[in-house]
């Protein structure tokens, strides 16, 4: 690299071949190392970080680069940290920060998709929700998972399955995802709430379907992102949210077409919620739990587009999973979804994850 072109570009000069522009800078700090290293000059990164300082608009702090004024700190196209495909610019990003996902795939993914429920249950035909489940096997495959989908599970099959899934190899994976799409119901909780229920309408509570796939019960995801989304109903409560101005078409839109997952849930004499203070399962870490409904209310289902939740969830992964990481894209998801109809759903999650977590997009 020539040390004359560099300083053109540090001085606000007209960019030149191999050169990004002042503005694709990701301060990454590799094109001045490689001038020092071209001229013999093997000076440590404050001597470089000093370089970045002179240039107008440029400073350093603690002996890291801060590029030059108005360089976003986020990647200049061919700045690769390991993603496949076509490299788009990011939000910051910090390694330590991050949740490495190297492996192809880079883990499971587990759809549980119950549509039919047994006689006995008194439970509905969850219809629209075939269309829920092959959004995300689509989606999630995209993202270099290895999907599994099961249907028609009873509560007994789907601890099966996870059992089955927590005892798979994931020494060389580096993530997990398991996807629950049922009905729902408030449930006696430590950490999670709500549960889900088998087509045989029995519970099974969201703190079991999670602790398969702790420290204690699975060693090889210990530190790894375990993710877990799950459309149904926390309870039967329906939120008619603020009194604003709304377009009447909107409302109108899905007509009679709306269903949602909501079951009764009896509390039991002395059967309350515990605090999470005397909770007796390990404290969980690395494990992000989205629900599709904010807890003790409804979460809606068109019986033709499937439901709100897994639409806007697969809209929003397939417009900004290159750029954006989980947590950022979940809040859109709720942004969304919140200003949605006659009736009101809020979308949220429990999250226990240290780092920033990105999809492997291709």
């Amino acid at each position: 690299m020539d040390c004359v072109m560099l300083g053109a570009w540090l001085t606000g000069g007209v960019p030149r071949a191999g050169l990004p522009s002042r503005k694709e800078c990701c301060a990454c700090g590799r094109c001045v190392s490689a001038c020092y290293l071209a001229r013999g000059d093997g000076r440590g990164t404050a001597s470089i970080a000093a370089a970045f300082a002179g240039a107008p608009g440029g400073e350093a702090a603690g002996g890291a680069f801060v590029g030059p004024a108005g360089a976003p700190r986020n990647l200049h196209p061919g700045y690769d940290r390991g993603d496949t495909g076509p490299v788009e610019k990011r939000t910051s990003r910090n390694d330590d920060m991050v949740y490495v996902l190297n492996s192809d795939p880079c883990g499971y993914c587990l759809i549980i998709n119950n549509v039919t429920f047994s006689k006995e249950s008194g439970l509905s035909t969850r219809t629209g929700s075939d269309v829920d489940c092959k959004r995300l096997e689509e989606r999630f495959g995209s993202l270099h998972f290895q999907v599994l989908t099961r249907r028609n599970l009873t509560r007994q099959e789907i601890i099966r399955e996870l059992q089955q899934l927590a005892g798979q190899d994931h020494r060389s994976l580096d993530c997990c995802l398991v996807v629950i799409l049922s009905h729902g119901c408030q449930t006696r909780h430590n950490q999670f709430p709500g549960g889900i229920l088998g087509t045989d309408g029995k519970p099974i509570a969201v703190e079991k379907i999670v602790s398969c796939f702790d420290g204690s019960h699975c060693p090889p995801l210990r530190g790894k992102p375990k993710l877990f989304f799950i459309q149904a109903c926390g309870g039967e409560q329906k939120d008619r949210g603020f009194e604003v101005e709304v377009d009447p078409s909107v409302n109108q839109q899905h007509g009679s077409t709306l269903d949602s997952d909501a079951t009764p849930f009896q509390i039991a004499a002395g059967d309350s919620d515990q605090p999470d203070a005397i909770a007796i399962l390990p404290t969980p870490s690395d494990i992000l739990v989205s629900y599709s409904t904010f807890p003790g209310f409804v979460s809606w289902r068109d019986k033709s587009s499937g439901s709100w939740y897994v639409e806007t969830l697969d809209d929003i992964l397939g417009k900004f999973a290159r750029s954006e990481d989980l947590l950022v894209m979940l809040t859109r998801v709720q942004n969304s979804i919140s200003a949605k109809d006659k009736y009101k759903q809020m979308p949220g999650n429990f999250n226990f994850l240290r780092k920033k977590f990105f999809f492997k997009a291709r």
